[in-house]
């Protein structure tokens, strides 16, 4: 298995012959308006272009995976990404929750049961339920699923999705120990409400968890994330975590066996 991070989050997992595009972001740098505004420096989104390597991963793509999409969640799906899917015919896994929206935008969609275990390229995803930020934040974000991913010969994948440290999620971790797990580490946060995503604290939390390996990605790429890749690098450096909590570079490709 191979993984490589775009940008916020957005990646893509390669497994044999199957190339799976997780919430695709494909706009430009700054062709999105800012998610802050209590701020002298305003900045629009995407605060960085999608790395070199796109245009050519993208090309390779047989599948693709959203975690959720609605209530103006273009970080996971914004509408380049929706022409380039229905364009190129590229089948898109989902939730019910999200189907209907999907196929409304023409897409080729395929729906993933929240209650079973669903097969998948071979193998099997269940879902996760995400908690999107707690208190009135919270009731004005969609809060869609993680993904447990179990392919033929590969390390199981727990794709998070976004979300804080839930029990739901620490049980997770702790019950089935994936050899691999995605989280979104970058704290982000509104100008009004607590964080909608781990930050810091939560994503040290889950590495204290995990027996596998950690990949941390939401960093650098939207303005109201404000963990940045430093940060999170002194703190696995303090713990001695450097060989199993990874934090890509947008178009750095990380290999599993």
């Amino acid at each position: 298995m191979k993984i490589t991070q775009l940008r916020n989050a957005t990646l893509v997992v390669e497994s044999n012959e199957h190339v799976i595009l997780v919430d695709p972001m494909l706009a430009a740098k700054g062709s999105i308006p800012s998610l802050k505004y209590a701020t002298k420096q305003r900045r629009k989104n995407p605060i960085v272009e999608l790395p070199t390597n796109s245009q050519a991963l993208l090309e390779k793509v047989t599948h693709c995976l959203i975690t959720h999409c609605q209530k103006g969640h273009f970080d996971h799906l914004d509408r380049k990404a929706i022409k380039w899917l229905r364009n190129n015919n590229i089948p898109v896994f989902c939730s019910h929750q999200d189907s209907e929206y999907l196929k409304k935008k023409g897409l080729k969609v395929q729906i993933l049961d929240k209650h079973k275990s669903n097969d998948f390229l071979n193998g099997q995803v269940t879902l996760v339920p995400c908690v999107h930020g707690t208190g009135l934040v919270g009731k004005l974000m969609a809060h869609g699923y993680g993904f447990v991913i179990t392919l033929p010969g590969e390390p199981v994948l727990y794709l998070s999705g976004d979300t804080i440290l839930t029990p739901t999620v620490q049980k997770i971790i702790q019950s089935q120990q994936p050899e691999v797990i995605v989280i979104p580490a970058g704290g982000a946060q509104f100008d009004l409400g607590g964080e909608i995503i781990m930050g810091l604290e939560e994503a040290l939390k889950v590495g204290e968890l995990a027996t596998g390996k950690v990949i941390a990605n939401h960093l650098e790429a939207l303005d109201h994330c404000p963990v940045s890749r430093d940060q999170l690098h002194d703190e696995i450096k303090k713990r001695q975590w450097q060989q199993r909590f990874l934090i890509p570079k947008d178009g750095e490709s990380i290999h599993f066996s």
